[in-house]
């Protein structure tokens, strides 16, 4: 039996595609791996990350183990509109350290045809949605769940448990600060 395309390409607009889970779990590392093959099929990408995220590099995108892309530091989602003249692709990485003007300002960038790839933490470190992500889940069309594994129990891990003391809900941090937790483990230590 033949099936027909089922998309509509006079009416296809943009799309938003989410990738959330904790630290470690290889977020920025889809990320970029979804970036270079856009640019292998000579698609105009731009990435865009918070400015205040400078723990491996100022102005790149680097994902923990290393791997790196050029990016754009913005003081704000609204820059990102400012900055898109040409582009087809657009991701932004840390997500979740945005307010909750980027829901629109993704969907804004949708809405004119572009593929809108965000990347970020979906629970902080006491294991509740993180900042603007839920929301960016509710209205993407597609939503990938990536895990670490956990460093007590060796299951999947989707906690980010920090190991220091600080109570502040946003500390760029690495291993020193964070551990991969599965929920048993995360339970035991939080419960």
């Amino acid at each position: 039996m033949f099936l027909e395309n089922t998309v509509n390409h006079k009416e296809q607009l943009g799309w938003i595609e989410v990738i959330c889970g904790s630290m470690f779990s290889g977020k920025t590392e889809e990320l970029i791996r979804r970036l270079k093959r856009a640019q292998f099929a000579n698609q105009n990408i731009k990435i865009f990350k918070p400015q205040t995220d400078v723990r491996y590099d100022e102005k790149k995108v680097v994902s923990h183990d290393a791997n790196a892309i050029d990016s754009f530091p913005v003081s704000s989602a609204s820059k990102i509109l400012d900055l898109i003249e040409g582009v087809e692709v657009v991701a932004i990485d840390e997500a979740q350290f945005f307010d909750d003007s980027i829901v629109d300002v993704c969907n804004q960038l949708a809405n004119i045809g572009l593929r809108v790839i965000v990347a970020g933490l979906d629970m902080d470190f006491k294991g509740k949605p993180f900042g603007p992500m839920p929301n960016l889940m509710a209205v993407a069309e597609f939503v990938t769940k990536v895990h670490a594994i956990c460093t007590k129990t060796g299951n999947l891990a989707h906690y980010s448990h920090r190991i220091t003391n600080d109570d502040e809900l946003v500390l760029l941090g690495e291993h020193k600060e964070y551990e991969p937790l599965s929920r048993a483990a995360y339970n035991k230590i939080d419960g």
